[in-house]
């Protein structure tokens, strides 16, 4: 035959070398010459030393030979089907004749491993790989001959299948072995690849423990991390979304423009930053969109924002609001009054069934609890406002429960920090009647009747109201805004404290605004017996407590160890002019108040705390009470001896016997008058 193999015919669709009976049966004198060829004579098949590749070079193809591979490997190669349609069955026959004698085959000339070719012959699958063995050296191949005898394993192997072994042992406090740990350690390093893991291999070693005994519940993927920061940007995201588009946004947008009660937070913070106090400006539009919205869900009339209490864990925005006239306020609280009602009368009847129950009458203690001096009304007094609060905005606003007496005076005795969670009990001594919430109102009544101040004449009194002056001796509790006020000059708000007037009534000791009479009875207590208003009218009376009236001015208060109760700058020194007045609190640190012509507005942002020139101590616990007086009455008698009890029986047998005569003599002596 010649040097090159016969050229190609044609460009048909390829056909597998697999499939000869798809040929055709003619074929043309260059397919003579090949099967005629001293190749094909020899028995030694022609295409075997071409490769697939080699093959395809010139534009020619040649058919893959069968080189003992199964079926799923078998190469294809393409070929004419029109004009090979009896060579390729002639081919298949004679390449199959040729691979049964293993010694006429070229493969077989260069077989390294001539024991185990029947084998191979017989079951042509592949045979076991050893990648990557250590006991072979870089000359020998990488697999062996396959065979049916398993051989016995070498001294080496043998260690290293023990010492696998000994890895695979679990502890005995989990089902962790040390194989396992070590590959979950490389596979962590190989992932992460820091640049220095020899250093950090024992923070790694106990993160891969950690994660073993602490895996994720999600079997499908683990679900991401969501970000406390992405939480807060998703509620706030509604603050910035409008309810209505078209037509209504429109409407809408006409309505705010006019008269709202939500407050300018942006001026606000613009005059105290000048002041060098303030949020930042980006949070001070947050908190503006938040009492937009706490607008929207309440019928507000007045809403503004009282400031800021920081807090352990979370703070405390604090939004100071009026409810419109009408608006029943007071429901919620009406509905607790209830159900404590409703709880301490059931709590009566069991004790009333426990007395019948019982047989021995328990002696009642004759001490009385002081009266509970009662709780202002709303829009009056410490109640003069609600509060809402917040701890970021966006959140939902928690309103606040109002303060009672007992609260603000429990509150002037103890210091605790707030954590920011409303429902978190106040451990102290004296107990705190109540939880956080209680609290943090009773601290924001006690802020505000202390530090909230405006320039004097910017409010005044009411011409109705004239000298009059409530029961309680507190003066008039109501004020109006001045339509005539022009302002105070910057210079002169700042040099004398006289131009600034408390406009938040003060707290009395009692815990009210008002002072009430905690002995006065109401018309049910008068109907008791008289018995206990005898009682009553032996206790001393109690003396009224009166404080300063509204609108009294901030030169009036009292110093705190030698140090003024309010400092007041400008600004800006270097142009008085457009400087605003700033008024801060030397006895609530954080409260402070700037005034700039006919502008004023407080704003407090601290803790919660009043200032302590002494280091806060808690109160002592009560003394002792002395002993139970000791007499003959409450001393206990030893029992008496036998002979003690039988003279004490005849000397009261003697008694009776002496009284039945002297019965007897009487009763004569009456018979005889009588018949006389």
């Amino acid at each position: 035959m010649g040097d090159s193999p016969p050229p190609r015919r044609d460009s048909q669709v390829p056909q597998s070398w697999e499939q000869p009976e798809d040929f055709g049966e003619d074929y043309g004198e260059d397919e003579q010459d090949l099967l005629g060829s001293p190749s094909f004579q020899s028995g030694m098949p022609m295409y075997q030393g071409f490769p697939t590749e080699d093959a395809q070079m010139g534009g020619l193809e040649y058919p893959a030979v069968d080189m003992g591979y199964s079926q799923e490997y078998q190469p294809s190669a393409a070929y004419p089907a029109a004009e090979y349609s009896t060579l390729g069955q002639h081919l298949y026959q004679q390449m199959e004749s040729t691979f049964q004698d293993p010694s006429a085959s070229l493969f077989a000339q260069y077989n390294l491993y001539t024991d185990g070719d029947q084998d191979f012959q017989e079951n042509p699958q592949h045979g076991p790989y050893l990648r990557d063995d250590p006991a072979l050296g870089p000359s020998e191949p990488a697999f062996m001959s396959f065979s049916r005898d398993v051989p016995e394993p070498e001294p080496r192997e043998l260690a290293v299948q023990n010492a696998k072994a000994y890895l695979l042992q679990t502890s005995s406090s989990c089902d962790l072995s040390l194989y396992e740990h070590l590959v979950n350690l490389l596979t962590k390093v190989l992932n992460e690849r820091p640049e220095d893991p020899l250093s950090i291999l024992e923070s790694l070693n106990r993160t891969t423990q950690w994660e073993w005994f602490h895996p994720k519940m999600d079997t499908l993927r683990d679900d991401p991390e969501l970000q406390p920061t992405y939480e807060m940007a998703e509620k706030q995201k509604a603050l910035f979304l409008r309810s209505s588009a078209g037509g209504e946004g429109e409407q809408e947008m006409e309505e705010e423009v006019g008269e709202t009660p939500v407050p300018n937070i942006m001026e606000m913070a613009f005059y105290f930053e000048q002041a060098g106090v303030g949020l930042s400006s980006d949070e001070s539009f947050r908190i503006y969109l938040a009492l937009k919205q706490l607008v929207e869900q309440q019928p507000i009339h007045i809403c503004r924002f009282w400031g800021k209490i920081l807090g352990l864990s979370r703070s405390y925005l604090v939004a100071e609001v009026e409810f419109r006239e009408g608006e029943e306020e007071g429901e919620e609280e009406e509905l607790e009054e209830m159900l404590e009602g409703e709880a301490l009368e059931a709590h009566e009847e069991e004790g009333e069934e426990d007395e019948e129950k019982e047989v021995d009458t328990v002696p009642k203690p004759q001490w009385k609890p002081p009266p509970t001096v009662p709780k202002e009304e709303s829009r009056t007094g410490t109640n003069k406002y609600l509060y809402f609060v917040c701890s970021e905005p966006g959140r939902a606003w928690t309103r606040l429960p109002h303060v009672t007496p007992a609260q603000i005076v429990q509150a002037r005795r103890i210091k605790k920090f707030f954590t920011g969670h409303l429902d978190a009990p106040v451990t102290s001594f004296p107990p705190f009647p109540g939880n956080e919430a209680n609290y943090l109102r009773a601290q924001i009544a006690r802020i505000s009747a202390a530090t909230h101040i405006s320039p004097l004449g910017f409010y005044q009194f009411g011409e109705e109201e004239g000298d009059e002056e409530e029961e309680g001796g507190a003066g008039r509790d109501s004020f109006e805004e001045n339509p005539d006020f022009e302002g105070i000059p910057v210079l002169e708000l700042v040099d004398s404290m006289a131009n600034w007037v408390h406009h938040t009534q003060h707290i009395l000791p009692q815990g009210r605004c008002t002072w009430v009479n905690p002995l006065q009875k109401t018309e049910e207590e008068e109907e008791l017996g008289e018995e206990e208003e005898k009682a009553d009218e032996a206790m001393e009376e109690v003396e009224q407590e009166v404080g300063p009236p509204l609108l009294t001015p901030l030169s009036e208060d009292a110093e705190v160890m030698h140090m003024a109760p309010w400092t007041t700058r400008l600004s800006c020194s270097l142009c008085p002019q457009y400087s605003v007045a700033v008024v801060r609190s030397n006895l609530w640190p954080g409260a402070y108040t700037y005034a700039s012509g006919k502008k004023f507005e407080n704003l407090y942002i601290g803790w919660g705390h009043k200032y302590s020139p002494e280091n806060f101590n808690p109160a002592l616990p009560a003394p002792i009470q002395h002993e139970y007086p000791s007499g003959p009455e409450i001393l206990e008698m030893s029992d008496p001896t036998v002979e003690e009890e039988q003279a004490l029986k005849a000397a009261q047998e003697q008694a009776l016997a002496a009284a039945e005569e002297e019965e007897e003599d009487e009763e004569e002596e009456e018979d005889e008058d009588l018949e006389d």
